[in-house]
Parts: structure tokens; C-alpha cells; sequence
């Protein structure tokens, strides 16, 4: 399976200039043979919290017909990051996948919202954990966001619901890089899946932060098959889904799961 990962820098509240964008790595860089296409969170108006109740989409009236005419358009299946999305008068980080017929697969709302920077001030969390969903006819997905990552619980839900691949959005800051190379591996080591995660790059003004860029794919067996650096950057990796079936032959972690035994303390 053929995937591009497209790393850019996401301008805050210019959701028009930030669809040019996307529509200029489209005509330029994707390859005619890709299968899946994946771009970063919230590239509608980045992190522009204190305007994202005016800027916001309506229940993805604006992004979801966008992202469907480039799927069509490129017959390529996109896995479309995330937006700023009003839905009954909250504002959600909501991400969502759209066939390459157009077809909306996907649709989730980050459920943790980072305190360090004040999302939950902006940001309403999602109430339900991200799913396995049908991504080809043969391979199942899910698809999380950002600082949801450091929380291995929500991951493990549709990993064992068969998901071959995770697909990681984010706007991931560069002073924590280390912490989003480590766990991205861990999800994949864990959950004997592909993670594939696609982040932003560059600085923001507004928010006075440095995104981290380095989206990468990680094998179900923990290693990095590639990585992109600091700056925008089309990556592009061919990833065999057989290499999943193996290593949860070899290391069957689902089937020796004891969750009866689980405990939690709230």
C-alpha cells in the first residue's frame, strides 16, 4: 500500500490559504499510483483558539466537500487530518477520512484536549473513543489525534477491533519531539500495527509555537521505515500489510490479554 504523508506549515485562521495549499501539494507532489493521502490536525485555522468559534466549519459543510473533490478528483482515499468543526453549538477538533469515491468513512472528535495550552478553555472533548473502520476492503484503520497519543488505552479499542493501521494527526510541538517519536513506537510496538503519523511543521505567531514536523511510518515491529525533518516534506512509503498478520502471529498480544483482570482506578 503507497502512502504520502503531506508535512506542511499550517497558517492560523486563513482556512482559504490552507486549502490552496492542500490543493498545490495535490497538483504537485502527489503520485498518480497512491492509495492513501494524510495531512496534519487542525489545518483549517490551526491553533487560532481565541477565533475558532466565528472561523469554525459547520458540521464539516466547508472541509468535507473539499477534501471529497480532491478524493474524487485524484482517486485517492485521504485521510484528512482534522479541523475546527461546529456541531450543535460546540466547537470540536474533529477528524475524519474520506474514501477515494468520496465516501466519508471516518469521523472523530479528539476526546483529550492539551491544558498547556488551554484547549479546554476553546474546545469541547469528544465523547466517544476513536473505532476500527474500513480504510480498502482489505485493511481497517482508525485514525487519532495529537495529544490523544499519550494515552494508550484509547489506541488499544481498535487495534483489537482489527485495526492494521493507526493514522496519528497532529500539530506536535518540537520541544517535545522525543516524547512523540517514543510513543508513536510504542503504539505500534504495543498494538502490532503500522502507525502512520502525519504532523505540522514550522513556527506559529500567534500561538508562539514550534511544531516539530518529523511525521513518520513505524512497522507493527516498532522500527521507523521513514521519517521527514523539520521542514515541509512529502513523504512518500510503501508499507506491506502482510508484516501485521506476521507479527501478531509471532507475538500474539490480543490473545493473551487478560482483561478481566484489568483494574482502573478513577
Amino acid at each position: 500500500m503507497k502512502i504520502q504523508l503531506f508535512q506542511f506549515n499550517i497558517q492560523p485562521a486563513e482556512t482559504k490559504a490552507n486549502q490552496k495549499k492542500i490543493e498545490a501539494l495535490f497538483s504537485e507532489q502527489l503520485d498518480s499510483d497512491t492509495e492513501i493521502a494524510v495531512i496534519p490536525e487542525m489545518w483549517n485555522n490551526s491553533y487560532a483558539l481565541d477565533k475558532l468559534e466565528q472561523l469554525a466549519d459547520q458540521d464539516l459543510q466547508e472541509n468535507f466537500p473539499f477534501i471529497q473533490k480532491l478524493s474524487q478528483q485524484y482517486n485517492v482515499t485521504i485521510v484528512a487530518g482534522s479541523v475546527s468543526n461546529s456541531r450543535n453549538q460546540q466547537v470540536y477538533n474533529t477528524a475524519f477520512t474520506v474514501s477515494n469515491t468520496g465516501e466519508l468513512l471516518y469521523q472523530y472528535d479528539k476526546i483529550h484536549l492539551v491544558p498547556m495550552l488551554d484547549e479546554h478553555l476553546f474546545l469541547n472533548g469528544g465523547q466517544e473513543v476513536p473505532y476500527a473502520f474500513q480504510l480498502t476492503p482489505n485493511v481497517k484503520a482508525s485514525q487519532i489525534i495529537c495529544y490523544d497519543l499519550r494515552f494508550p488505552e484509547i489506541a488499544r479499542h481498535p487495534a483489537v477491533n482489527g485495526a492494521d493501521i493507526l493514522f496519528y494527526v497532529a500539530e506536535w510541538p518540537k520541544a517535545r519531539l522525543n516524547h512523540w517519536r517514543t510513543l508513536l513506537q510504542s503504539r505500534a510496538i504495543e498494538n502490532d500495527s503500522f502507525v502512520v503519523a502525519c504532523n505540522s511543521c514550522g513556527f506559529e505567531k500567534d500561538g508562539g509555537t514550534e511544531y516539530a514536523g518529523h511525521s513518520m511510518v513505524i512497522t507493527p515491529n516498532g522500527e521507523i521505515l521513514a521519517e521527514a525533518g523539520e521542514q515541509e516534506e512529502t513523504l512518500t512509503v510503501d508499507i506491506n500489510l502482510a508484516e501485521v498478520t506476521k507479527q501478531r502471529e509471532n507475538i500474539p498480544v490480543f490473545e493473551n490479554r487478560k482483561p478481566s483482570l484489568y483494574k482502573y482506578d478513577n
